[in-house]
């Protein structure tokens, strides 16, 4: 039986072929002679109580000049599609909340979604990884001023960031006696109407802010550890970091213990965790990237090994042990 999969993402158009995860699993359900439906936000809809789905068969290729090539526009049931991958960026906007009831509903007739949507919506990248506290730095998530301040105060060196943001956007280190405390905070809470995150600065950021990928629990045995640029606090590769791939430590497996049955029992298929030093600071659930960056430092095939897992979950749905 071929397998029909669609993948839900941003324009293929304007990813970068080099480095984008998404490619990298399409050319891996391409491998497999699976079935390829490119999807958009927008060609998803409901009506008479059924959730269909406008899309382009699609060709991909591993080229950097050429790396797709858009076939037909059709037109089908979420129900025919045997797995959707949820595949587009953040910002975990209305417009990406709209679209996981969508994909529920699709899920609720029989059709795989990865990762599961209530799971993405339940699941705050932030939020999510103070869960387990045993893994994290001291941290705070507040709107109020006072609490952020006093927090400040007791650590002395600390990182605000927004609960919403991606690739290190709006993140602000801290440091006793910075005259832009107040500034800074009033601009990440709109004077007290946003919650956000303050967490103790982990120094151990010079070696790296390391992305640890998870399939079904388990953790790919290399990390790709984002070191920040000379004057820089942030290692995402957005903010210019510099990926280094290294293996696994004892304490990030212990981190991926904690977390692995939890994301298990949730649906959360492929999962990216961020490990600062000794601290697990983020659990990314929508858009996991870095499989290529991966598979070039290490000979891996983290997609394939993706797709295989997917290729068991549909013969036997039960949960993969």
């Amino acid at each position: 039986m071929t397998v029909k999969v669609g993948f839900v993402m941003d324009s293929i158009h304007s990813i970068n072929p080099k480095k984008d995860s998404t490619l990298a699993m399409l050319l891996a359900a391409q491998a497999r002679g699976w079935q390829l439906h490119y999807i958009k936000q927008s060609d998803l809809y409901l009506e008479s109580g059924d959730v269909r789905i406008r899309y382009r068969e699609i060709t991909v290729f591993d080229d950097l000049a050429k790396w797709f090539e858009i076939g037909s526009e059709n037109e089908c049931s979420g129900s025919d599609l045997d797995v959707i991958l949820m595949r587009k960026d953040p910002p975990v906007d209305m417009e990406f909340i709209y679209t996981t009831y969508l994909l529920e509903r699709i899920e609720d007739s029989g059709t795989l979604v990865v990762n599961k949507p209530r799971s993405i919506r339940d699941c705050n990248e932030k939020l999510f990884a103070t869960r387990f506290p045993q893994c994290c730095p001291e941290l705070i998530v507040s709107r109020d001023q006072s609490r952020l301040k006093s927090f400040h105060k007791e650590f002395g060196d600390v990182i605000f960031k927004p609960l919403d943001g991606m690739g290190g956007a709006s993140v602000f280190r801290v440091k006793q006696d910075d005259p832009n405390l107040n500034v800074i905070l009033e601009t990440l809470t709109d004077h007290g109407q946003r919650q956000i995150m303050g967490q103790m600065f982990i120094p151990e950021i010079v070696h790296g802010d390391t992305r640890i990928l998870l399939i079904n629990g388990k953790p790919v045995p290399y990390g790709l550890a984002r070191i920040p640029v000379p004057g820089e606090t942030r290692g995402n590769l957005a903010a210019g970091g510099q990926g280094v791939g290294r293996e696994l430590t004892a304490r990030d497996l212990w981190i991926c213990e904690q977390v692995g049955p939890d994301l298990v029992e949730r649906g959360l298929l492929f999962v990216g965790i961020d490990v600062i030093g000794e601290y697990l600071t983020e659990i990314n659930v929508t858009c996991p990237t870095c499989i290529r960056e991966l598979d070039s430092h290490f000979n891996l095939d983290i997609a394939g090994d993706l797709m295989d897992c997917i290729g068991k979950k549909l013969t036997d749905p039960k949960p993969l042990k």
